[in-house]
């Protein structure tokens, strides 16, 4: 399964994922995506839940076709994010990563550590992660035994 890209894509970040942020987020508009920016709006110290909460929540409630998060390990964001039922953040550090986690579990938002990818890596994983598409199948069971009762 794919996105819907009809549908904006959400993007957020604190302060350590700010110029990440700001630089993906132009290159998604240059591809001529539609983004919605839930924060930080300024390199400013902040707390990484106040973002991630925005966007997982975007992405919950179908307001989203998926979402992008960064901070500087990309774990406390997505740590948030997974907090929200029918998410599935992955953190990403690697192409291959990004590919897995969509064709074997279905990530909905994509959580990139700003401080151990470069720029231009992680715009590259960005884009891997739009392309790559759900595998279903075997991984379908799984995928639905992730969710908390």
């Amino acid at each position: 399964m794919s996105f819907d890209l009809n549908k904006p894509i959400a993007i957020g970040a604190d302060h350590a994922g700010y110029q990440y942020k700001e630089e993906i987020k132009k290159w998604l508009n240059e591809q001529g995506y539609d983004v919605t920016d839930k924060g930080v709006f300024e390199q400013k110290s902040s707390d990484y839940p106040d973002y991630a909460h925005p966007v997982a929540a975007a992405v919950e409630q179908a307001h989203a076709a998926f979402g992008i998060l960064i901070c500087g390990s990309s774990n406390g964001v997505c740590m948030t994010a997974n907090k929200h039922q029918g998410i599935r953040a992955a953190v990403c550090w690697q192409t291959d990563v990004t590919k897995l986690a969509r064709k074997h579990n279905d990530a909905n938002i994509i959580c990139i550590p700003s401080r151990f990818v470069a720029l231009e890596y992680a715009i590259e994983m960005t884009e891997v992660f739009i392309e790559t598409a759900f595998e279903g199948g075997r991984h379908l069971n799984r995928i639905g035994k992730i969710q908390c009762m």
